[in-house]
C-alpha cells in the first residue's frame, strides 16, 4: 500500500511539473504576440504615411506643371514684350564683301533664339542686304549668303526651319543713301520681318 501511495505520489509530482513546465512557453508566447502586433501595426502606418507622401509629392508636381504649362501658354497668347520685339527686330551687320557672322551678330541672333523659342507662332522672314558697291547679280547672292547664315545660325540654336524664311534684296533696299563708308557700314546687313499668327509686326 505504501509504496502504491509513494509511487502515485511521485507520479503526480513528475505531472505537475511537466504541466507547469509546459505552460512557460505558452506564456510567454502570449506575451510576445501584443509586442509582435503593434510593431507590425507601426510599420503599416509608415508605409502608409509614405505612400501617402509620395502620392502627395507627384500630385504636386502635377499640378505645378500645369500650372506652369498653362502660364506658358497665357504668355504665349499675350504675345512678345515691346522689348522682345525689339530683339527680335534688331538687325545684324557684316564686313564688307562678307556673309560670315560676328561675334556681336553671333550674340543679338542668340537672344532671337530665346525669343522664337518662347513663342512658337512667331515666324520670321531673314532679309539679306549689301551696300552699293558691286553688281547687281553679285550683291543678289552676297545677301542671300547673309540671310541664309543668320537662318542656318538660328537652326543650330533650336529654331525650327519652317518657321523662317530667307531673301536677298542685293543693293535695292539701303538703309543709308550715302555714298561713303559710314553708309556702307549701315547697309551691309540682315534684317528681320516678324508674322505673328500671318500678320507682320
Amino acid at each position: 500500500m505504501r509504496k502504491s501511495l509513494i509511487f502515485g505520489i511521485l507520479f503526480l509530482a513528475v505531472a505537475l511539473i511537466f504541466v507547469c513546465c509546459a505552460k512557460k512557453p505558452v506564456q510567454k508566447e502570449v506575451q510576445k504576440k501584443p509586442a509582435v502586433e503593434k510593431q507590425e501595426k507601426g510599420i503599416e502606418k509608415v508605409k502608409k504615411v509614405q505612400e501617402e507622401t509620395a502620392k502627395e509629392t507627384i500630385e504636386g508636381k502635377e499640378l505645378e506643371e500645369k500650372e506652369v504649362k498653362e502660364a506658358e501658354l497665357v504668355e504665349e497668347k499675350a504675345g512678345p514684350t515691346e522689348e522682345e520685339m525689339e530683339i527680335l527686330k534688331k538687325r545684324i551687320h557684316f564686313a564688307f564683301d562678307s556673309a560670315d557672322l560676328t561675334e556681336d551678330s553671333r550674340l543679338i541672333l542668340k537672344k532671337k533664339a530665346k525669343v522664337l523659342l518662347k513663342y512658337p507662332n512667331i515666324k520670321v522672314v531673314i532679309e539679306g542686304h549689301c551696300d552699293e558697291r558691286g553688281t547687281n547679280e553679285y550683291n543678289l547672292a552676297l545677301g542671300e549668303r547673309r540671310a541664309k547664315a543668320a537662318y542656318e545660325y538660328l537652326i543650330l540654336l533650336g529654331v525650327d526651319a519652317d518657321r523662317m524664311k530667307i531673301i536677298s534684296y542685293g543693293e535695292e533696299r539701303p538703309l543709308d543713301p550715302g555714298h561713303n563708308e559710314e553708309a556702307w557700314a549701315k547697309n551691309r546687313r540682315d534684317e528681320f520681318r516678324i508674322i505673328i499668327d500671318n500678320e507682320e509686326k
